[in-house]
């Protein structure tokens, strides 16, 4: 026993990190994808390549008969968070890349972490703790430091609308996942219908705005690794190492190794010099989250009252 759960714990860790690469790669794509397709064909082509990877896995599992039940049962849910993933949440998050340099959007992605600590007091009725009041002051301080590039005086009014965007992406984000909680079975299942839901909702947009232009190959190129990786195969890989592993929370902190290695990969594919504010910014964002999520119980138990929801181990956002 004791050597199988030696192999599995290994085989988790190899899967959680082939999923942490994915995830530090996409940033990039994104940048380097909307230079030749616009926000609206990125998260369309890359929502049709992901719902037909699921289709496959769904397929290969022979789980259609539990999708046809779960439809069922939850049709209105599912409708719900597809509206909100993949049709909302990308669709800002991209024009937040479009508007911003990839360095200042990926750092600011990931304050969805405390701000869903946040928003389960009065969504979920759970009870305030001062330890999630800190890291909320700590990650939106670092949200400053990057909106102003480390000077107050550096506010630029141009820069404003794109980090509204990236913080309104990470609420969007939050409230799917909020939905999501009301859902069991199978991960697979569950995003092929999420997604199923959301591709009329991007079709709508299409025919509305009546602008479509096939894109350029390097456009296609993109997209579909975007619809391969980021919203499909890091999410399943992810999904097998929790499965494979004993200790999740062992596994989830691995997703602090993705913001450095994004923005290094920025730096050498996108070719943006890292600013020092995103950087000190970065840092106190992944501090933030690391507070909220007890990283640092030692120094703030004794700040802390009543229980909250911690952030799922299961997502990277």
């Amino acid at each position: 026993m004791k050597n199988s759960s030696t192999v599995n714990n290994r085989r988790a860790y190899l899967l959680a990190l082939a999923a942490v690469l994915c995830w530090s790669t996409v940033a990039s794509a994104f940048k380097l994808s909307l230079q030749f397709v616009s926000p609206l064909q990125l998260v369309t082509i890359a929502a049709l390549v992901s719902t037909l990877l699921l289709g496959l896995v769904v397929t290969w599992h022979k789980e259609w008969r539990t999708l046809g039940v779960s439809w069922r049962k939850r049709c209105r849910l599912y409708m719900a968070l597809g509206f909100c993933n993949p049709f909302l949440y990308y669709l800002v998050l991209f024009h937040a890349y479009d508007m911003l340099p990839a360095q200042q959007a990926l750092s600011l992605n990931y304050t969805w972490g405390v701000l869903l600590a946040l928003l389960s007091v009065p969504l979920l009725k759970q009870r305030v703790r001062r330890r999630d009041l800190f890291a909320a002051l700590v990650c939106y301080g670092g949200v400053l430091v990057i909106a102003s590039g480390g000077s107050l005086h550096g506010f630029q009014l141009d820069n404003l609308p794109g980090v509204g965007l990236a913080l309104l992406s990470t609420l969007i984000w939050c409230c799917y996942w909020l939905l999501s909680t009301r859902i069991g079975g199978s991960p697979a299942v569950n995003l092929l219908l999420t997604f199923l839901c959301g591709l009329p909702w991007l079709a709508l947009v299409i025919l509305i705005r009546g602008d479509w232009q096939w894109p350029p190959l390097a456009g296609w190129m993109g997209a579909v690794y975007v619809g391969l990786f980021e919203m499909g195969i890091a999410f399943l890989l992810w999904q097998a190492a929790l499965m494979a592993c004993d200790n999740t929370a062992r596994i989830s902190n691995l997703i602090y190794l993705s913001p450095p290695l994004s923005l290094v990969l920025v730096a050498l594919l996108v070719g943006e010099k890292i600013h020092p504010a995103t950087v000190v910014g970065l840092v106190l964002i992944l501090l933030g989250v690391g507070i909220q999520r007890g990283a640092l119980r030692g120094l703030l138990g004794r700040m802390s009252w009543g229980g909250a929801m911690a952030p799922p181990d299961s997502t990277h956002k």
